[in-house]
């Protein structure tokens, strides 16, 4: 009995040296095109760019370069303008660009693709799209930093209980705990800065991985794209994944900065803390507790951060086993990439929004430094200071003020003279001057410290920096 069942054609870029073509659930694995269209930008500018160069060194006519340079005009329109016929049967951005190429000017469109392969075209589109990614995320915190400058600088003086372990320990202010995380998302900047160098080489022209014989000018194409040069070793430049890697590396560590501040709003937003107060553009109710006002933007971003994460040790694993130079397995590359890059556009966002809209209850902040006896360390500190006293004595005689109080129901700053000096007779009124809690934040000035003006000087400098002063 014979099998009239039409086998699909082997395809026309790549078919010559097969008989039929592959299995309908081939076609499916196989097929990047649903999410590599991303990528048709970055595609179109560096075919434009091999095309200058081939008619540079001569290797196309200056007919057929400016054919295809128009007809890749053409077919970038027709992608914007949402008119492009996107086909899985062509398998990826790359061949779907060049179909239509063809129907659009006919044999010339078959040029394009002398002295190149998909493994460097691919690896250039990448390379481009994460480099657009790394400066858009870039801008993106920038932006987020000016939001905790403005509240750190507002704030500079506002005093908070500091906490370790969850615990309150020394006062600090508020507009110091805004700064911290100015550093984190600083060195978040700087390593999105440091890979972004890394990435900036060129892989066209490394062909499909051993370069090609064309009399090519790899030197130009890196420089038309905006590369700083090219990559020095072709079995690298196809293979190489590590600028995908040290973004999502970058995001991941990015997306925990955010999420211990988004942690940190879910906390002081209870009604437990009543630290900060979110606005009704960043929380929601509750469908049967009509008094709830729900921290779901931040909950949302602390979510996040495990997609974030999952994305790079997906890419981690795709690469850990591959041997030189390249395997399909690196089309499972982009779609880690792109959910990184949405997610952490979306996460900045979010939280870019809320710190700079959300309430902070000064006063209820002032109540809660002082409580759990936050100024111990300072009576301490006074003992070393005016009576000569070692630290580890002074922090059993602290400890001690601390167990009276306690014993007591009051807060050390209750404590009388007398009460202190039945504990250390040595201590005298001076030290009831550093119990307060402002006193004890302005104290800190050591560099780095939590002391208001170090606060202003910290803000200074980090504006001066944000807006390309240097540090």
């Amino acid at each position: 009995m014979s099998d009239n069942t039409t086998k699909p054609a082997a395809s026309a870029m790549w078919g010559g040296r097969f008989a039929g073509g592959p299995a309908a659930i081939m076609q499916r694995i196989n097929a990047s095109i649903d999410f590599d269209k991303r990528l048709y930008a970055q595609d179109i500018r560096g075919s434009k760019a091999h095309c200058r160069m081939l008619v540079r060194q001569s290797i196309l006519t200056q007919e057929d370069g400016d054919s295809i340079l128009a007809g890749l005009d053409t077919v970038l329109a027709e992608i914007e303008a949402g008119d492009f016929p996107f086909s899985t049967a062509l398998e990826d951005i790359h061949m779907n660009v060049e179909s239509r190429l063809a129907a659009l000017i006919g044999e010339a469109a078959g040029r394009l693709h002398t002295a190149r392969s998909r493994n460097d075209q691919v690896a250039t589109d990448f390379r481009l799209w994460v480099r657009d990614a790394v400066d858009g995320m870039d801008a993106a915190l920038a932006g987020l930093v000016e939001a905790l400058l403005n509240r750190a600088e507002e704030h500079a003086a506002t005093v908070m209980p500091g906490f370790t372990h969850l615990q309150a320990a020394q006062p600090v202010t508020f507009g110091h705990h805004m700064m911290a995380y100015v550093e984190m998302i600083s060195r978040d900047r700087s390593r999105l800065a440091d890979a972004r160098k890394r990435l900036n080489e060129c892989p066209l022209g490394s062909a499909a991985l051993a370069g090609t014989s064309f009399p090519i000018d790899r030197h130009a194409t890196a420089a038309d794209l905006g590369f700083a040069g090219p990559m020095r070793n072709s079995l690298d430049g196809v293979s190489d994944r590590d600028f995908a890697l040290e973004f999502l590396s970058t995001s991941a560590i990015c997306a925990v900065h955010l999420s211990r501040l988004a942690e940190e709003l879910v906390i002081w937003t209870s009604a437990q803390f009543r630290f900060v107060r979110l606005s009704d553009g960043f929380t929601t109710g509750s469908s049967i507790m009509p008094q709830k006002r729900n921290p779901d933007a931040a909950e949302l971003v602390r979510a996040k951060t495990g997609r974030v994460i999952g994305d790079l040790n997906a890419l981690l694993i795709v690469m850990k086993g591959l041997p030189l130079a390249y395997s399909k397995d690196m089309q499972d590359d982009k779609e880690p990439v792109f959910e990184a890059a949405d997610t952490m556009e979306l996460a900045i966002a979010a939280m870019t929004g809320m710190i700079s809209d959300m309430t902070v209850n000064a006063e209820v902040l002032r109540a809660a430094a002082g409580a759990g006896f936050t100024t111990a360390t300072d009576i301490a500190d006074w003992c070393v200071r005016a009576i000569n006293m070692p630290f580890r004595r002074a922090h059993h005689v602290a400890g001690s003020l601390v167990k009276l109080a306690e014993d007591r129901g009051i807060g050390l700053e209750d404590l009388t003279l007398a009460d202190m000096q039945g504990i250390e007779p040595g201590i005298t009124a001076e030290a009831m001057a550093v119990l307060s809690v402002d006193s004890s934040v302005a104290s800190r000035t050591s560099f780095g410290g939590t002391a208001p003006n170090r606060v202003r000087e910290a803000v200074a400098a980090a504006r001066k920096s944000l807006n390309g002063g240097g540090s």
